[in-house]
């Protein structure tokens, strides 16, 4: 690497309070990567972070701290013990859930249970930087003709991924997508690329709904806007007339809302999987009525975070699978960082995906 020490940052304090900072480069560790950051997504958890609506991963729950979990760069140092599994310009793609690999749950295959982690820009310092560290055990490389924009939302498709592999769905199957947000709109081709016949994306934002037609749902309802053109106040009879007078085989949340969650409930059928996958409120409830859903044989699941799904986002993005530049809208320097976030959780200017470009 070159003799600069020094490097710009976004400083995390407390809610509202982040600073344009120069810190010094870090030195990797033994078995770290040192990164020059290329781009970063805004994801929903920085938003909620810095307006102070979650906690941080912290001793404390609060800064200072650099968030930034979605990140993509280049390798310019490795530690001494790396050895041949890295090296210097290799172009690379961190999972943030960086476990302890000798842990009883990272050996089940299930470090995102793992007590023992750390997590990249939630409990120590992420990629809002002009570099960042990052165990190679937890580090992922890209292929040369995947972006580093694209690279950067590996780790929203690598969750989206897991959260569908519990679907469990067929080709067959009638899929509800609830929540046409960057990774609603994910889910959406992959389960297009697995052959599911039929794909419906709900929401509430029109601008959303029809992205997901663009990727490929095939069809796609406004349950809010009363004056869209795709707006209807009766889903359970639309899904009965989709799906030749049954209600839907799979249902899965990529939205925290509650009225979703119960919607997923009435319109999901005999023998089916709900999957909740968006983050709710500390305080939020999920009514399930017990008997009907014991008498109609549904599965009720959660997902959580990324294990195991990494190399398979890797290879839907480089295979043009998921097509993530009609996902990302808005790009950023470093130091906007904090307008872009701004942008995101007011959803200005049609905002789906906001990126830091670094360098």
């Amino acid at each position: 690497m070159s003799s600069v020490e020094m490097m710009k940052t976004q400083v995390f304090y407390e809610p509202e309070q982040m600073l344009l900072e120069e810190k010094r480069i870090p030195i990797p560790d033994a078995e770290e990567l040192l990164i020059k950051v290329k781009s970063v997504g805004i994801c929903g958890s920085d938003v909620a972070y810095y307006y102070g609506k979650s906690s941080l991963e912290t001793s404390d729950g609060r800064g200072p701290l650099v968030l930034g979990h979605e990140f993509t760069g280049e390798v310019v140092a490795v530690g001494d013990q790396v050895g041949d599994r890295f090296s210097v310009g290799d172009r690379v793609v961190p999972n943030p859930v960086q476990a302890n690999p000798k842990s009883k749950w990272s050996k089940k295959g299930l470090p995102n249970l793992c007590n023992d982690k750390k997590v990249l820009g939630v409990s120590i310092d992420g990629g809002f930087a002009e570099y960042a560290i990052s165990d190679c055990n937890w580090t992922y490389k890209i292929p040369s003709h995947v972006t580093y924009d694209q690279g950067a939302l590996t780790e929203p498709l690598a969750c989206g991924l897991y959260a569908i592999n519990n679907l469990n769905t067929s080709p067959n199957h009638t899929v509800v997508v609830y929540g046409p947000g960057p990774i609603g709109l994910m889910m959406v081709q992959v389960l297009k690329s697995r052959n599911v016949e039929q794909v419906i994306l709900i929401g509430t934002r029109d601008y959303r709904l029809e992205r997901g037609a663009e990727l490929g749902a095939d069809h796609i309802i406004n349950i809010a806007d009363s004056t869209s053109n795709h707006y209807t106040d009766n889903l359970s009879q639309v899904i009965h007339e989709l799906n030749s007078g049954e209600l839907a085989d799979r249902a899965i949340l990529a939205t925290s809302a509650l009225n979703a969650i119960h919607s997923a409930l009435e319109i999901t059928g005999r023998h089916s999987t709900i999957v909740l996958f968006g983050l709710p409120g500390d305080n939020d409830i999920m009514n399930v009525p017990i008997l009907e859903t014991i008498l109609m044989d549904k599965s009720i699941r959660f997902s959580w975070l990324a294990p195991n799904t990494w190399e398979e986002a890797i290879q839907l993005i480089s295979s043009g699978a998921v097509n993530m530049d009609r996902i990302i809208s808005h790009t950023y320097h470093l130091d906007d960082l904090i307008d872009g976030i701004s942008k995101v959780q007011g959803r200005e200017d049609n905002c789906t995906k906001g990126l830091i470009k670094i360098s």
